[in-house]
C-alpha cells in the first residue's frame, strides 16, 4: 500500500481520518474497524473481477454517534478539525480525489477554491434542529 490513510488523534482520539487521492491498494482494504458504525474503505479489483448479484441484510442496527464522509469532486476545501474544549487541532487542505472521514469532535470547512464534495453520513435526516450544534469560539 502507498500512502498509507493518516489519522488525525488527539489524547487517544481518534477525530478524523484522511485518504489522499494518491492512495493506492492492489486488494479491497476497509480502513474502518470492523466494529465502527461507519464503514470505509478502498475497493480494487483485477480488470475482469466480477461479484455476484447480492444484496445486503437488513439489520438492526444501534448508532450513538454521527460520521460523516467527504470526497472532493472539484475544487479545494479547507476542513479545520477542533478539539472538545475548541482548540484547533489541525487544518486539512483537500483536493479533487482526496477524502476525508469525520470521526469526532467539532468541525468547520473553509472553501478556497469551488468546490463539490459527496457527502456521506448516516441517516435518517432528522432536520437542521436535530442535525448540528454551532459552537461560537469567540466568547
Amino acid at each position: 500500500m502507498m500512502n498509507q490513510l493518516e489519522k488525525v488523534e488527539y489524547h487517544g482520539i481518534k477525530y478524523a481520518e484522511i485518504i489522499w487521492a494518491d492512495v493506492t491498494v492492489k486488494t479491497t482494504t476497509f480502513f474502518s474497524p470492523p466494529e465502527s458504525s461507519f464503514q470505509f474503505g478502498l475497493l480494487a479489483h483485477d480488470a475482469g473481477f466480477k461479484e455476484a448479484p447480492h444484496y445486503h441484510k437488513s439489520v438492526t442496527r444501534l448508532i450513538d454517534d454521527l460520521q460523516q464522509m467527504f470526497v472532493v469532486q472539484r475544487g479545494v476545501v479547507a476542513v479545520e478539525l477542533y478539539s472538545d474544549d475548541g482548540e484547533m487541532l489541525r487544518e486539512v487542505i483537500l483536493k479533487a480525489g482526496d477524502a476525508i472521514v469525520l470521526i469526532h469532535g467539532i468541525h468547520a470547512i473553509k472553501v478556497i477554491e469551488d468546490m463539490q464534495c459527496i457527502s456521506v453520513k448516516q441517516g435518517p435526516f432528522m432536520g437542521l434542529e436535530n442535525d448540528k450544534v454551532f459552537i461560537d469560539f469567540k466568547k
